[in-house]
C-alpha cells in the first residue's frame, strides 16, 4: 500500500513468496499514486517477479499516463488495476494494445472516488474502441457500496461485451496454461447470446448509463 514504509512492501513480498503454494499469485499496489511513484517500489516488485509472482499495481486512476508507464516500465506490470487515464496519451494506448496488457476497470468506483465526474464521461468506451482488453471489477465493495453485478450491468450499458470481458479476464489471469485452457473451454460453451439479448433488453428499458449509479435515475 502506498503511504506505508517501503520496508513494509519488502516484508509483504517475502511473506507472499513464502506462501505462494497457498494460492498467492501476485502483488498489487494501491493508494495515492502521485505522492508515491512506482520507483519507490521497484525493488519489492522485482523480488516478487523473481519469486514467480505476478505484478498487478493500481495505476492511471487518480494520476495520469505517467503512472501507467511507471507500472509497465518500473514495476513490470502483467496487468493494471484501472489504467483509465491512458486515454490521455494515444501512444500509450497503442502500447497497451500491442503489449496485450489487460486493464481491470471499475466504472462505479471511479465515479464514487471522483476520478471520473459521471458515468457518461467514463473512458471505458474509448478504451474499448482503441482495442484495450478490459475486465470489470468492483475495486473495494465495502468502501464504495457496489458489487460485481452492478459494475457489470453498468459496463455493459457503456458498450462493453460480457464475452470480451471474460476473454480479457482469461488472457490476464495469473494461472498456468492448463487452467487458462479450461477457462477458455468454459467460455466457449457459455451462452453469450442470451447475455447479449438480456443486456439489450435492459438497455432499452432503462436508457443509457449517464448517472452515477448507471440507471439514469441519479
Amino acid at each position: 500500500m502506498r503511504g506505508f514504509p517501503v520496508e513494509a512492501a519488502d516484508e509483504t513480498v517475502r511473506y507472499a513468496i513464502a506462501n505462494a503454494g497457498r494460492g498467492i499469485v501476485g502483488i498489487g499496489l494501491g493508494g495515492p499514486e502521485s505522492e508515491y511513484p512506482p520507483q519507490l517500489y521497484q525493488r519489492a516488485f522485482a523480488r516478487a517477479r523473481d519469486g514467480g509472482l505476478g505484478s498487478v499495481p493500481h495505476a492511471g486512476e487518480a494520476d495520469g499516463p505517467a503512472s501507467v508507464r511507471g507500472a509497465l516500465e518500473v514495476l513490470g506490470a502483467d496487468r493494471i488495476r484501472h489504467g483509465i487515464r491512458a486515454t490521455e496519451d494515444r501512444g500509450l494506448l497503442r502500447e497497451l494494445v500491442d503489449r496485450g496488457t489487460v486493464l481491470d476497470v471499475c466504472p462505479i468506483s471511479n465515479v464514487r472516488t471522483g476520478v471520473v465526474r459521471s458515468l457518461a464521461e467514463h473512458p471505458l468506451p474509448e478504451l474499448l474502441a482503441a482495442g484495450i482488453q478490459a475486465t470489470i471489477n468492483t475495486d473495494d465493495p465495502a468502501m464504495f457500496g457496489n458489487d460485481l453485478s452492478t459494475e457489470y450491468a453498468t459496463a455493459l450499458r457503456l458498450g462493453a461485451s460480457a464475452m470480451q470481458c471474460y476473454a480479457a479476464g482469461v488472457k490476464g489471469a495469473l494461472c498456468d496454461e492448463s487452467s487458462r485452457a479450461e477457462l477458455r473451454k468454459i467460455g466457449a460453451a457459455f451462452d453469450w447470446d442470451a447475455v447479449t439479448a438480456q443486456t439489450e433488453k435492459n438497455r432499452a428499458a432503462t436508457g443509457p448509463a449517464t448517472q452515477e449509479n448507471g440507471t439514469g435515475t441519479g
